[in-house]
């Protein structure tokens, strides 16, 4: 029976009824155990940490209510820590605020007098040192518009283009040049360490520009945490395969995205990076503004549904609430709605036409060839579900890349494994025992497809699976095997 985006099978394990994901931020709105649990059960896959606000003990305290809401649920819950990255921003003025009109000169510098209507302190050297005559300057995101006329290692005089009200520490982008900044400031790098304290399964990094600013992170995690690289810079953009190559996963950030570039160009981008990301096996999330008006509204608008549908479509293994479900009104009924969506393309014709149009991934190996394969036979035989086990989480990945049309169903016995995986698309994930034989995965798995509801005693499956077990990267055999309980009993008796 369909309960708030789920249903209950067998053994009380929760069964999403769509493929994508979704992404819930939390902050004031959703910061209690209730409202945790109250999300989950609505729909959210992945509870996003955003560590620009809240102290330490605020979040320990989340992260305590969604693991204790993944115990009492028996479901892995993904928990996304959001690095703050580096903040740039303008200093204070004299009365608080200056209107800057168009065509006017106004000069940044390291002075930290407080501004006045001709300048105002940016204390930040790196901008200077990259700054170049015709850079531009957006303040307070891009509402105001500055040009660089001359500069040097202290300074920037510049023409106001798009004038407006700028006042005490309004951020700065900079989309011209790759500023020479360090990845993660000194916050970051404790924020980082926290959250990895706490057991969290992926980092968001912000505002970056290379990949060496992916390793950089990467050598500070040391494994404790898949890194996830947020796309919100033109530089990123630039470097986005060496990006992707560096990271585990991708946000498309459409925020700064579209403040630093003309946002006529971000939905061109956005499809773009979706489908090398599917093509890399990598799972990416669209971010931003997709339910906006539901932060003080219980309904979308159209425009809003659109475009979720349209992430969605381009097949995003996830979708993402910020402030909806962070601040908002309506968190329930933001992840509600984002749900309903989910399932209603998913349940469209069109959307299976565009998913296979657009299956591109190359079969390079033999891991490739039998997750192909596995699509293949699920898409041409009675096969109810698609079982992978999985230590590392590589084979579901390859397996999600697919998009096939019967469940993925995702057996580990790595608990890090499963909540990861909680993020890709389609994948549903089950704890299981290790196993040493063949066999033994295979009973297994027919079990958990039963449990699970995806299958029936006189359905079949696939099973694939790498031999040595718990080797990552071994994915070398496949087999269909039935889910009757008597052969499943012969064959484990055998």
């Amino acid at each position: 029976m369909a309960v708030s985006g789920h249903i209950r099978a067998k053994g009380e394990t929760m069964r999403r009824l769509r493929n994508v994901k979704i992404v819930a931020t939390l902050g004031p709105s959703s910061e209690t155990y209730e409202m945790i649990r109250a999300l989950h059960e609505a729909g959210a896959d992945v509870f996003r940490l955003n560590m620009s606000h809240g102290t330490h003990d605020e979040i320990r305290e989340k992260h305590r209510f969604i693991r204790q809401v993944e115990k009492d649920l028996q479901s892995p819950i993904a928990i996304l820590a959001d690095l703050q990255g580096p903040k740039l921003r303008v200093g204070v003025f004299a009365n608080g605020s200056e209107e800057l009109t168009e065509g006017a000169l106004f000069r940044l510098d390291l002075d930290k007098a407080e501004g006045d209507q001709s300048r105002v302190c940016l204390p930040h050297p790196e901008i200077f040192e990259a700054l170049e005559p015709g850079a531009r300057l957006l303040v307070n995101d891009g509402k105001i518009r500055l040009k660089v006329e001359s500069c040097g290692a202290d300074h920037a005089n510049c023409v106001v283009v798009t004038g407006g009200t700028i006042s005490n520490r309004k951020g700065v982008n900079v989309p011209d040049v790759v500023l020479p900044l360090a990845a993660l400031s000194e916050k970051d790098r404790d924020d980082l360490e926290f959250a990895c304290g706490l057991g969290v399964d992926w980092l968001a990094l912000s505002f970056v520009q290379r990949a060496a600013d992916v390793e950089e992170a990467r050598a500070l995690a040391q494994g404790r945490a898949a890194i996830l690289s947020k796309i919100e810079k033109p530089s990123a953009v630039d470097a986005f395969d060496e990006i992707l190559s560096a990271s585990d996963g991708i946000m498309v950030a459409r925020g700064d995205l579209g403040v630093e570039l003309p946002v006529s160009a971000v939905p061109p981008i956005q499809k773009r990076l979706v489908r090398k990301c599917r093509h890399a096996a990598k799972p990416v999330i669209v971010a931003t503004q997709m339910l906006e008006s539901m932060i003080e509204s219980p309904m979308p608008t159209r425009a809003e549904v659109s475009d979720v549908s349209g992430a969605i479509y381009e097949g995003a293994d996830a979708v993402m609430l910020s402030a909806e479900s962070a601040a908002g009104q309506y968190p329930i009924e933001a992840v509600s709605t984002m749900n309903d969506v989910a399932i209603e393309v998913e349940h469209d014709p069109t959307y299976r036409e565009v998913i296979e149009a657009s299956r591109t991934a190359p079969r390079s190996g033999v891991a490739d060839a039998i997750v192909a394969a596995a699509r293949e036979v699920a898409e041409t035989t009675e096969v109810a579900a698609i079982c992978c086990f999985s230590q590392s989480g590589t084979t579901a990945l390859l397996i999600a890349r697919e998009r096939p049309r019967v469940p993925i169903i995702a057996m580990t016995s790595l608990r890090g494994t499963a909540r990861r995986l909680a993020l890709s698309w389609g994948t549903n994930c089950v704890m299981t025992s290790d196993v040493s034989r063949f066999k033994m995965a295979v009973v297994a798995s027919a079990r958990a497809a039963r449990d699970l509801g995806y299958a029936d005693h006189d359905d079949q499956i696939v099973v694939t699976a790498g031999l040595p077990f718990n080797v990552p990267g071994t994915t070398n055999i496949l087999r269909v095997a039935p889910c009757d309980e008597r052969l499943i009993f012969n064959m484990e008796n055998e």
